[in-house]
């Protein structure tokens, strides 16, 4: 417990550039929170408890960079916060204490809500007191992110393209960090939409928001989605220490997503960013109209399918073929020796033969005083048994 609590002492120490007396915002009235709620649409679809016998995100790092979280509520951990607005870690919004449940909330008996990874590292960036913020300001939090080593960055924030978060995005791809942002909501009357930084840049894990049967929803925006995540009808944490209903949006869509890549981070420790990013589009449930990207996020199948091409990427390297002085080159035949030792082969058996015949005649001519033997002996014919 000492020890969570330096760590976060000292992410707060090392982010924050608060004043040194940090004044409370001039607005923070969150919405009121539930004192209960019921078991949402999303978790039930998702399903993410059938993961958690193999992983629920033990030993990933996740950064939410948003409104702050309310570390009072009974379901949020943090294990590091940090306040680049100079005002106080407080969550004067609500926002970001329901996208941290949604990404890691702890399952409790008496409650029917739970988060995606809850076993997760959670930290908490601060960068607005609003629903919006200064693009610099999340330039300079994806930054921070980066340098506090999270495996994963939850940004469920809209923003204009701009060199300085181009540049913090790159800059976190760099590090092997999985960026999931939200694809956006449509902003414009005329229904026509334009993209939504950054989750527009290349490499980052656009998010569009999904309706209870699958589809996008119609405030989605539909430009660069990669995957869809719950985004209508959504219940989550809230400040206050309770809980919020029938939120709708892209941005809690996004944390979603951002749990299973972190589950997928713990499964397989050796995937890269690209490929946990490939592996969360190859396994989701397939697209179903323009802006869906993928479709349907699918936990249970991200952290358990298995991709041939991924075995072959990850397999472990041919081992390289022996030097050639292990292997002692066979020596040649000598014919000459050959030949030697066959002549003299024959030349022993034949004096073996000579030897033999002289043991075995020698002593027979002796007996008959080297006389020859009879007709009869020679023929085998015994004396007198001729015809009378």
């Amino acid at each position: 417990m000492i020890g969570r609590a330096l760590v976060a002492s000292a992410l707060a120490l090392h982010l924050s550039a608060a004043p040194a007396l940090a004044q409370e915002p001039v607005k923070c009235n969150p919405k009121r929170a539930s004192p209960a709620i019921a078991e949402s649409w999303a978790q039930r679809r998702l399903n993410v408890q059938r993961v958690w016998p193999l992983t629920m995100g033990q030993g990933v790092t996740v950064a939410v960079i948003d409104s702050g979280v309310d570390e009072t509520h009974p379901q949020i951990r943090l294990a590091g916060k940090a306040d680049l607005t100079n005002t106080t870690y407080r969550d004067c919004v609500g926002h970001g204490t329901a996208v941290a449940g949604i990404i890691a909330g702890q399952p409790r008996n008496d409650v029917p809500f739970y988060g995606v990874a809850p076993g997760v590292r959670l930290l908490s960036i601060k960068q607005s007191n609003d629903t919006s913020g200064d693009v610099s300001v999340l330039a300079k939090a994806i930054r921070a992110a980066a340098d506090e080593n999270a495996d994963v960055i939850n940004v469920s924030i809209e923003a204009q393209d701009q060199p300085d978060l181009r540049a913090a995005v790159n800059y976190a791809l760099g590090r092997d960090i999985v960026i999931v942002a939200a694809a956006g909501n449509q902003q414009k009357d005329d229904g026509t939409s334009s993209p939504s930084y950054p989750a527009a840049y290349d490499g980052v894990l656009a998010v569009g928001a999904a309706t209870p049967s699958g589809g996008r929803s119609t405030f989605s925006n539909p430009n660069a989605v990669a995957v869809l995540g719950p985004g209508q009808e959504i219940s989550s944490t809230w400040t206050g220490k309770g809980y919020q209903s029938k939120l709708e949006g892209t941005s809690y869509a996004a944390p979603y997503v951002a749990g299973v890549a972190a589950l997928v981070r713990a499964r397989f420790p050796n995937l890269d960013q690209v490929r946990v990013r490939r592996r969360i589009m190859l396994t989701a449930d397939g697209a179903s109209g323009k802006g869906t990207g993928a479709g349907m996020v699918n936990p249970f199948l991200a952290v358990t399918m298995l991709l041939p091409s991924e075995q072959v990427a990850v397999a472990a390297p041919v081992p390289p073929p022996l030097p050639a002085s292990a292997v002692r080159k066979a020596v040649p035949p000598d014919s000459r020796s050959m030949e030697v030792a066959t002549a003299v082969a024959a030349g022993g058996l034949s004096l073996t033969a000579v030897v033999m015949a002289f043991w075995m005649i020698v002593p027979m001519g002796r007996r008959r005083g080297w006389r020859a033997g009879s007709r009869t002996a020679a023929t085998g014919a015994t004396p007198g048994s001729g015809p009378n």
